[in-house]
């Protein structure tokens, strides 16, 4: 997790699960190696660590964030809640783990973007708001800025099949290589955003 920066290079931990972790890809078309490019293909000096672990629940997220943060980081990202979803875990306990989270960053002192993630609808329409609600309260909590969803990028398409078909993997739950570059192109400038304040 840990690793020396050039002078002036800021390093970002990308905190998260498999969705972060680059599940399915190969190593150079995850989500961490062409946020890195965009960044820096927009102007910043960034290196980003891919602190995404795959099935990893907001708890499992809480349990290991002490020691993750022991790197030298100047921001992170926080993109976890997914796999809570998928298994309709209360979205009380999912609250109080990101909390957690939250609350050990500050500690460090450093600024974060947390990122939403959708919640599936076989759990009900409730489950599903409140699990939105979640993060823009959390956001609101910590006044840290909030990315609505990891898959904004596909989410903005209005053809539901073709989104399986042409930028998913055969999970039809994790982004293929060009759906990646569709989530990095939608959340990069609110990462910018974030490290611009930084």
């Amino acid at each position: 997790m840990t690793g020396t920066a050039m002078a002036g290079q800021k390093v970002l931990l990308a905190f998260g699960d498999s969705l972060t972790q680059g599940y399915g890809l190969p190593a150079g078309d995850g989500f961490v190696p062409n946020l890195e490019r965009w960044l820096n293909d927009a102007g910043a000096d960034v290196r980003v660590v891919n602190g995404g672990v795959s099935g990893e629940t907001t708890a499992g997220g809480a349990a290991r964030i002490d020691w993750t943060l022991g790197g030298d980081f100047d921001a992170v990202i926080v993109a976890l809640g997914a796999n809570d979803a998928l298994r309709g875990l209360p979205v009380a306990e999912a609250r109080a783990n990101l909390a957690l989270i939250l609350t050990r960053i500050r500690a460090k002192g450093l600024p974060v973007l947390l990122v939403g993630v959708p919640a599936p609808g076989n759990f009900g329409a409730d489950y599903q708001r409140d699990f939105a609600a979640m993060y823009v309260d959390l956001a609101a909590e910590f006044d840290v800025p909030v990315f609505a969803s990891f898959l904004q990028g596909l989410e903005d398409l209005e053809d539901y099949d073709a989104v399986l078909r042409d930028f998913m993997q055969s999970d039809g739950l994790h982004p293929n290589a060009k759906g990646v570059g569709l989530v990095v192109d939608r959340m990069g400038p609110a990462v910018l955003a974030m490290l611009n304040g930084a």
